[in-house]
């Protein structure tokens, strides 16, 4: 399935590398003027320059980003979302790299949010992993772009869903969104995804830590990668065990998880994976489960702004008088922090 929209010129791998510590969706920061509809309309011709100067907009939380979100709204819902995600080393890079070739002889176009563990010099990205997608930096339907977490957890930087919302609304069909690979707290990316692929490998242990970290929860395809190594069996074994355990999906009409063995490095098995991402998406359709997650995830991105909104308006009234004397009343026992909490919201 094929969304309307020009494809993405990218003659190399866009990075983001910005200034150390976390940037808030409240923060604000002083920039010179941008021309948002001059901007997005660029981007939506194919302009990779315009599509990295829109996600560095985001990631920079700069005073134009609302007037950019309500540029891309009328050009989103196309793209569909794969997260991948699992521990260190079980390549996801590699099983990313191998998932574009296989899109783009589709003739998809594909974008690749790589969510790096931050710098903690620079608080930009550190890179290493993206050495490998440099096969497809000269691909004109391929759009990549590593983002640093600046020690967000859960494996994803704050700024990815609306970055999302830009590879959508440039033209991308399918946008592979690719975590940190932080382990146990990597489970924020099903909150994003459309559909979320759970990696593995044999011999480190990943079919028991599954289970323990309730990773089979947000699966919706288990990936046994590096399947030619030995434990390769055992290991679909024990997740096939997991599953039988029951859980979400066991509930009537659920999705069962199918398992894939892959070996990224030499494309074995990622035509077999890149179909069952699309059987998924068929599900997702025909089940209404697709609706209600975009639904989710848009309820989730309105109480995070919303949040963060809130904190930069708490900031103002740190060390105020009407705080101070909340405070004030709750130690004299004429009031309580609930109380006082609700009068302070209602001041805001």
């Amino acid at each position: 399935m094929t969304s309307e929209g020009p494809a993405i010129p990218a003659d190399a791998v866009d990075t983001a590398v910005q200034a150390p510590g976390p940037v808030s969706p409240g923060r604000r920061r002083g920039r010179r003027a941008v021309d948002v509809p001059d901007l997005v309309a660029r981007a939506r011709d194919g302009e990779a320059r315009a599509v990295a100067r829109l996600i560095t907009l985001v990631e920079e939380a700069s005073p134009a980003l609302r007037e950019v979100a309500a540029a891309l709204a009328p050009h989103t819902g196309h793209a569909q979302v794969v997260g991948l995600t699992g521990s260190p080393g079980v390549g996801k890079s590699t099983t990313t790299t191998a998932l574009v070739r296989a899109y783009r002889e589709r003739g998809l176009r594909v974008g690749v949010l790589a969510v790096d563990p931050s710098s903690p010099f620079s608080g930009g990205a550190l890179l290493g992993d993206r050495v490998r997608m440099q096969d497809h930096a000269g691909d004109a339907g391929v759009y990549i772009r590593s983002m640093a977490s600046r020690g967000h957890l859960g494996g994803l930087a704050w700024a990815t869903p609306q970055a999302m919302r830009v590879l959508d609304a440039a033209g991308c069909d399918v946008v592979l969104v690719e975590t940190v690979g932080v382990g146990q707290s990597e489970l924020e990316v099903a909150s994003l995804a459309d559909t979320t692929l759970v990696l593995l490998a044999p011999g480190m242990g990943d079919g028991i830590q599954a289970a323990k970290a309730g990773i089979l929860e947000v699966a919706d395809v288990l990936v046994v990668n590096k399947a030619d190594r030995d434990g390769a069996d055992q290991t679909v074994r024990d997740l096939r065990y997991a599953l039988s355990l029951g859980g979400r999906h066991d509930l009537p009409g659920a999705w069962r998880p199918p398992i894939r063995r892959t070996v990224a490095a030499s494309d074995t098995g990622i035509d077999e994976l890149a179909e069952t991402i699309g059987e998924h998406r068929a599900w997702l359709d025909s089940s209404g489960e697709g609706y209600r997650r975009r639904l989710v995830r848009a309820a989730r991105e309105v109480e995070v702004i919303a949040l963060a909104g809130l904190r930069e308006r708490m900031g103002d009234v740190r060390g105020s008088a009407a705080l101070g004397t909340l405070a004030e009343q709750v130690v004299a026992g004429e009031s309580d922090p609930f109380r006082a909490a609700d009068t302070l919201i209602a001041q805001l």
